[in-house]
């Protein structure tokens, strides 16, 4: 613990997805735990996500009306400029009210405007970027920022070589050392300890795509002697339970959400998930063979892209969306047949994972503050 008379004002920016929002309240965790009496302030896009979730998490949250640019021609890119222009405004506000020690960017609409305004003041920035492959804002946003945390290596495409900072993404710490829950997990989902287990996951809202997939594929997988565990997601759980239910189906676990996550991973000899940096960050540190199947609906294709920084590795197969419905089976049958195969993905991810990510991006904070 640190003592400090004067308490740091850290400013905390970035939303409009999980992937921006929870390494954000994972660092601001580990900053209060340093830093007791830290005052922290985040500051995020009106209506999006970060609004309710911040505040659950106990912190106050300060909301800009930024929205992003419509990649198709539609009337609502015609207020863009103005949102832009009174997100600018009121970041000055709010900068010169706070006055920072430091701002974070962690990605998303509001980390622009918060993060610009820091710098005509003069206050330092760092930059946390979660994927492999940086977006348009965040390049641009690197070129002031005093420092950027990343989470792969080769990242000095995007960044200057000397900014960079390799710390992983801070994930929950819960899923370290799953191997021991392994009994426990078995027993909670009501799976045989004899029979391989493979994790479908797409995601809280579901993946039209992979839910499709496992459609067609499920009865193959049943028949392979495969316990699954499948989460739908919440759009569609419904619609798969009624399908599924016309099917003659020995070992499968559906569910709509996964509450016990550090069970999940557990239990899973396989998991099947989509690539977006959190969900990649937690199966490292999981330490689990995994089949990749990347998002095509995401800017930029930034989660083929993660996948691929994964496969070249051999830490991870890329399983393209477009090829999910006729190769799912096969896939993850041949890697559970596979043992050889299944220790190198699970002895390669293991090497990307940083535990410590929230620590060392809180070290980072404190360097550009002194």
């Amino acid at each position: 613990m640190n003592e400090r008379t004067e308490p740091y004002r850290i400013i905390l920016s970035g939303g409009g997805t999980g992937g921006h929002i929870y390494p954000a309240i994972a660092v601001a965790n580990e900053l209060r735990a340093q830093f007791p009496n830290v005052e922290l302030l985040f500051v995020g896009a009106l209506g999006k996500m970060e609004m309710q979730k911040v505040p659950d998490a106990g912190y106050k949250i300060e909301g800009l009306p930024i929205s992003g640019i419509q990649r198709s021609l539609s009337l609502r890119n015609l207020s863009f400029p103005f949102k832009l222009m009174n997100s600018m405004i009121k970041a000055r506000r709010i900068i010169n009210s706070f006055k920072p020690h430091v701002v974070v960017g962690f990605g998303g609409y509001a980390s622009g405007p918060v993060l610009r305004a820091a710098g005509t003041r003069g206050i330092p920035s760092l930059l946390q970027e979660q994927n492999s492959y940086a977006g348009l804002t965040n390049k641009l946003l690197g070129k002031r920022a005093e420092k950027v945390c990343v989470a792969y290596e080769g990242m000095d495409k995007y960044f200057d070589a000397e900014k960079i900072a390799l710390t992983g993404n801070p994930v929950r710490s819960d899923i370290q050392d799953v191997e021991m829950l392994r009994n426990e997990a078995l027993k909670y989902f009501d799976l045989r300890n004899d029979k391989a287990v493979l994790l479908v996951m797409g995601g809280s809202l579901g993946a039209r795509s992979i839910n499709n997939a496992m459609l067609s594929n499920i009865g193959k997988l049943d028949e392979a002697g495969i316990q699954v565990i499948w989460q739908t997601g919440k759009f569609y759980f419904e619609e798969m339970k009624n399908k599924v239910a016309e099917m003659d189906l020995k070992q499968l676990k559906l569910t709509e959400f996964l509450t016990e996550m550090k069970l999940a991973y557990a239990a899973a000899d396989v998991v099947m998930a989509r690539a977006g940096a959190l969900t990649i960050s937690e199966l490292c540190l999981a330490k689990k063979a995994t089949v990749l199947v990347p998002s095509p609906n995401v800017a930029e294709d930034h989660q083929t892209k993660n996948a691929k920084a994964l496969a070249d590795r051999n830490a991870a197969i890329l399983l393209p969306d477009a090829q999910a419905e006729n190769e799912l089976a096969n896939t993850a049958i041949e890697l559970i047949n596979n043992q050889d195969r299944l220790e190198d993905l699970k002895k390669n991810i293991r090497q990307m994972a940083r535990p410590n990510a929230a620590k060392d991006i809180v070290k980072e904070i404190m360097n550009v503050i002194s």
